[in-house]
């Protein structure tokens, strides 16, 4: 299965190690990859922090000599950015107050799981933002420190100008007005650069840009240098910060007659060419500035996605021509609808945006509602042929927690295309509104019901996935993973509808019918020749189904397949979670002559204490390690020596998550013996690798 997230490198503080690897194992089922240490001591702590880079500490509340406190007071002194998060027994918020006041991010129940996983996910955001925030930073400072070069060595006259006095001007710009040093210009205005004639327009057009802020605004004006000598120029504006500063970026040069005419080509460029609106390119500069603005200014705005239903019947039936002439008359239409100040663009064939700020959404809405009634009254007459035109209308609120441009506009999009899974509304002619509450929501699709219903309308699927041998060939192997299919269509992997905690009784549904359908299908493709085998995934639910041993062995005898051909397989950590229940539930599946895996290997406390009391025949290593590998000579050891520990143990090794052909030589040394991932082929709904290509 294709991993979703980064590995997290978590610390736990916890007495009790059984504890500490139900806290990995509730991470690992919650979708995120985990590599775990346990800390026991000040001095674990210290040596781990000063060797490793960590996500997240989690701590169980405890009296003992060293303590929660003694950690985080370790993480202060070291100066690490670690999110610190206090396991309580119970709800206590004297002490959640301390701990916090002492620099933790939050506290929880240990009990309350689901909670945890909202908090950990949380705070897993929040320092991916404070490491992408340092990493921005360093970028700028580097950036800043280029674009000085380019300023010292640039033959453009810019200077920067704040509350209009110089506070930074290049070597031509000071040379252009005459001055020997710089130092000689900072103590000059920038109004006492003009000559007389010229300062009350410069008064006016500052005003006018700091009103407006828009970059690029220009002055023809007269430049007086400091020999008296008066020039022609025009002067360039925009909003600056210099030094940390925020300014005004001033860039002049002589008054060139061809002004208007670049002018005029500047505005070409932001045209639509066939309707005279804006282009998508002159859309998109405009609606980053507005998503700035939302964050800076918190000042809401709306950006409308217009897309005309059946255009392509349209084209088909009345040719380029006629189409071409639909368009500009439908242009003209919205152009008579659209406010002063809103900005108006096409940007594909059939795709008109509108993007107003300050604009509430229902003040939108009300505008595109109105747009929409006058497209279906209004005759669009081509060419003598009429044309009944309808509109599909989606909006998104621009505000301070939109994202960036591109997205914004997917948001309006999806609202665009959720249109017409509106009852009644299956030809367009509708609005919606994009509600991130609804299209990004996080758990309804994993409730008890909704799992429940997908299982009763059939509406979960299987894929397969192949697994190939290095050291030999003939063998052919797959992985069936199991998707649900959501209310509109798309496929949910377990890791998105199962709850972080296992709704109990449901996932042993759905493992039962996984092994049903792998049953049936399998038996089906051996009997056309294929000597194939199956690796399933079962839960920890279904490891503790004393019945589900006898209930296979009716579903194989119906099958007649060999009990041989399907190799269950048991994550780690719900193997550590119930050593005796997994330890009996390979016996009872040898006893059927079915071979056993423990998968996502290597990120328990201990691994290899779970092979002592759990007898399994493949082993599959994480797929963290697979991206570890390639990054550092560190981790290519540490696979190596754990596939030679598990091969001398008589364990048969996978490695999964494989993307590329540039590992394939460091697995072939390590020796591992089988392979799976996206280089081989992407999970299909059917079992068709040609594994004599290998």
């Amino acid at each position: 299965m294709q991993k979703q997230k980064t590995t997290i490198h978590l610390l736990i503080m916890d007495p009790s190690q059984n504890d500490a690897e139900s806290l990995v194992s509730l991470l690992r089922n919650s979708g995120r990859a985990t590599r775990a240490h346990r800390v026991t001591s000040d001095e674990d702590l210290d040596e781990a922090i000063r060797t490793g880079q960590w996500d997240l500490f989690l701590a169980r509340d405890n009296n003992g000599e060293f303590t929660p406190d003694d950690a985080l007071a370790t993480i202060r002194r070291l100066d690490k950015d670690i999110p610190f998060i206090l396991l309580t027994d119970s709800e206590d918020p004297q002490r959640s107050l301390a701990i916090m006041k002492a620099g933790a991010q939050d506290t929880c129940p240990v009990s309350e799981s689901e909670r945890l996983i909202l908090i950990i996910r949380r705070e897993l955001n929040n320092l991916e933002e404070r490491r992408r925030r340092r990493a921005l930073d360093a970028h700028l400072r580097e950036a800043e420190a280029r674009c000085q070069l380019l300023l010292e060595s640039s033959k453009d006259a810019i200077a920067y100008v704040n509350d209009g006095m110089h506070i930074y001007a290049n070597q031509a710009y000071t040379e252009f007005l005459g001055y020997e040093d710089v130092d000689d210009l900072f103590s000059v205005p920038l109004l006492d650069t003009l000559a007389p004639e010229s300062q009350d327009g410069l008064r006016q057009f500052m005003k006018a840009f700091a009103e407006s802020r828009e970059d690029g605004m220009t002055l023809n004006a007269v430049a007086r240098r400091s020999d008296d000598q008066n020039i022609n120029i025009t002067m360039t504006v925009s909003a600056a910060t210099y030094d940390g500063e925020a300014c005004v970026q001033v860039v002049i040069q002589p008054e060139h007659d061809d002004a208007e005419l670049q002018e005029k080509l500047r505005e070409i460029s932001n045209q639509d060419l066939l309707t005279g609106l804006y282009n998508r390119q002159y859309l998109m500069d405009q609606l980053t500035r507005a998503v700035a603005h939302a964050g800076e200014k918190n000042e809401t705005g709306a950006l409308a996605y217009i897309g005309i239903d059946r255009f392509v019947s349209f084209r088909n039936d009345l040719g380029i021509a006629g189409t071409d002439i639909l368009l500009r008359d439908f242009a003209a239409l919205l152009e008579k609808h659209v406010s002063e100040g809103m900005i108006l663009a096409r940007i594909s064939d059939d795709a008109f945006c509108v993007l107003a700020q300050p604009c509430e959404e229902q003040a939108m809405a009300e505008l595109c509602e109105r747009i929409r009634i006058a497209v279906d009254d209004h005759l669009f007459d081509i060419e003598g042929r009429s044309a009944p035109v309808t509109v599909s209308i989606g909006i998104a609120a621009i505000t301070e927690n939109a994202p960036k441009a591109a997205d914004l506009l997917g948001r309006a999009h999806v609202a665009y295309g959720a249109v017409r899974k509106k009852p009644g509304h299956e030809n367009g002619n509708g609005l919606e509104i994009y509600n991130p509450a609804k299209y990004e929501e996080l758990d309804d699709s994993n409730s008890l019901e909704a799992i429940a219903r997908a299982l009763e309308e059939d509406r979960f699927r299987l894929l397969f996935q192949p697994i190939i041998n290095l050291r030999s060939e003939g063998e052919e192997h797959y992985e069936a993973l199991v998707r649900m299919v959501d209310k509109d269509g798309e496929e949910v992997s377990p890791y998105d509808f199962l709850p972080p905690a296992g709704p109990s009784d449901m996932a042993a549904r759905i493992d039962r019918w996984v092994v049903l359908q792998t049953i049936k299908q399998l038996a089906q493709h051996r009997s056309r020749g294929h000597d194939t085998r199956l690796f399933l995934n079962i839960t920890a639910e279904t490891l503790q189904d004393q019945t589900f041993s006898q209930w296979l062995s009716v579903a194989l005898k119906a099958a007649r397949l060999p009990g041989d051909s399907l190799i269950f397989q048991i994550r780690e950590g719900d193997a550590n979670n119930h050593l005796k229940q997994a330890r009996d539930f390979t016996r009872a599946l040898r006893e059927l002559h079915c071979k056993t895996a423990l998968s996502q290997f290597g990120c328990a406390l201990n691994p290899f204490n779970t092979l002592k009391h759990v007898d399994v025949d493949y082993v599959k290593i994480d797929g963290s390690f697979t991206e570890e590998i390639q990054k550092s000579d560190e981790a290519k050891e540490k696979v190596t020596e754990m596939v030679q520990a598990l091969q001398n143990s008589g364990k048969l090794t996978i490695i999964p998550l494989v993307e590329s052909a540039t590992v394939l030589a460091t697995l072939w040394q390590a020796g591992v013996n089988y392979i799976q991932g996206y280089y081989l082929q992407a999970p299909v709904p059917e079992m068709n690798y040609d594994f004599g290509e290998q």
